[in-house]
């Protein structure tokens, strides 16, 4: 009968014991949360400013373009589109397409590296030309009066004449009686008439020590003998003994090689460069270790349909006559250098379809590809007018490895990328 009384005071204790402790620890829990949170937020903040100091002490080696990684700048600058080029920290991947080699993999591919520079690119224009007669020195023989050939002691083509030898022997009865004309002025005294008569003489192609003759011995000369006017070549021959000629027959063609002309064709690209009075240089097969120097002469107007060539006339002087009419010569024309022009070696490019790019060395073992715009080439220079500086470092060795390696890169890149879709 006394249990019932014992156990009931015993539970409704034991009910207020348990409560009181639930409310003692839910006060201590909820102030050390509050101490738990307080503690994370301040190791955040901390972690934060340490972040801020460790950026802040970060070397920044260059700026990039947003939309381009390949488009540098050594300050900050924004794009055509507003957009602010952005910092690459050392340590960073500075780009897609960046590529990082370890120095004993640099070794192994034998990786070498040119200086960007500003200089002086010569403009050589290299090209193939044909000797041929200074046309300026061609003469073309005629007769001024109707005729017979006697005598013609030049037989065949390429023969070598020196000023004053024969040519040929032309019987005239025109030249007889003109001849007969002066010789009865002279008989006359009268000055007019025999000043005419001796014009008359000059204009049918008679000579001054023939002229001097007939009015030495006061007789007409029947055959008349023509003289060469200079040194040269028999470069055609169209007359033979017993041949009837008149006015309007050539009858050869004499050339001289005292000076010759070197007619080339140039690219329809470097056309624009060549100006006359520019350089030139000439070496022949036929001798060789030995460079010619002379000019340019004359740029013809237009190009060649064909070929899409311009035709430049270079002019040489020839001592000894080594230069031979259809010598097949290798020339180069010096045209006017291209001053503070800024150059890489043509070994550094990377040729594509549609245009060329460089690898750049971008320090610390890192490369990335860079587009470039090219000028004109000089020899191993290559003119750049877009995408470099002076002072840049470009791969001339084993560049072709590290394109491949940066293409790979930016393509897995680009697939591995939420925009590209998957």
């Amino acid at each position: 009968m006394n249990k019932p009384k014992i156990l009931i005071p015993l539970f409704v204790l034991a009910i207020f014991a348990a409560g009181a402790a639930g409310y003692y620890f839910a006060a201590g829990g909820a102030e050390s949360g509050q101490s738990m949170a307080g503690m994370a937020n301040m190791q955040n903040m901390s972690g934060k400013s340490a972040g801020k100091r460790r950026k802040k002490q970060r070397k920044i080696l260059y700026y990039r373009s947003p939309m381009d990684p390949g488009v540098t700048s050594d300050h900050p600058k924004k794009d055509a589109m507003g957009m602010a080029y952005i910092p690459v920290y050392a340590g960073e991947n500075a780009g897609a397409a960046t590529v990082e080699i370890s120095p004993n993999i640099m070794n192994n591919l034998g990786v070498r590296t040119a200086t960007v520079r500003r200089g002086t690119l010569p403009r050589i224009i290299r090209t193939v030309g044909y000797v041929s007669y200074d046309k300026a020195l061609t003469t073309h023989v005629h007769v001024r009066a109707s005729g017979w050939i006697t005598k013609a002691p030049i037989k065949s083509t390429g023969e070598r004449l020196q000023k004053g030898d024969p040519l040929f022997t032309l019987y005239s009865p025109d030249l007889v009686t003109a001849e007969q004309e002066y010789v009865t002025a002279l008989g006359s005294g009268n000055k007019r008439l025999i000043q005419a008569s001796r014009e008359r003489l000059v204009a049918l192609g008679i000579s001054d020590e023939q002229i001097a003759r007939i009015k030495r011995t006061r007789k007409p000369i029947r055959y008349l003998q023509f003289r060469a006017p200079h040194d040269g070549l028999v470069d055609k021959l169209n007359v033979r003994e017993g041949q009837y000629v008149t006015p309007s027959t050539e009858l050869m063609q004499l050339g001289s090689l005292s000076r010759v002309w070197v007619v080339v064709n140039v690219f329809e690209q470097q056309a624009n460069w060549v100006r006359v009075g520019d350089p030139a240089r000439i070496e022949l097969p036929s001798l060789p270790g030995q460079t010619l120097k002379g000019k340019v002469q004359f740029v013809y107007p237009s190009l060649d349909p064909a070929t899409r060539t311009l035709r430049v006339r270079l002019a040489f002087d020839n001592p000894g006559l080594k230069l031979k009419p259809n010598m097949y010569v290798d020339a180069r024309v010096l045209s006017a250098p291209e001053q503070n022009a800024l150059y890489v070696p043509r070994e550094a490019l990377i040729r594509e379809g549609d245009g060329a790019h460089v690898i750049v060395a971008l320090g610390g073992g890192r490369f990335a590809p860079r587009d470039v715009t090219l000028g004109i080439e000089s020899g191993n220079r290559v003119q750049i007018l877009k995408g470099l500086k002076a002072g840049e470092r470009v791969v001339t060795s084993g560049e072709f490895l590290i394109d491949s390696e940066a293409s790979l890169k930016a393509a897995l890149q680009r697939l591995a990328s939420p925009e590209s879709g998957e």
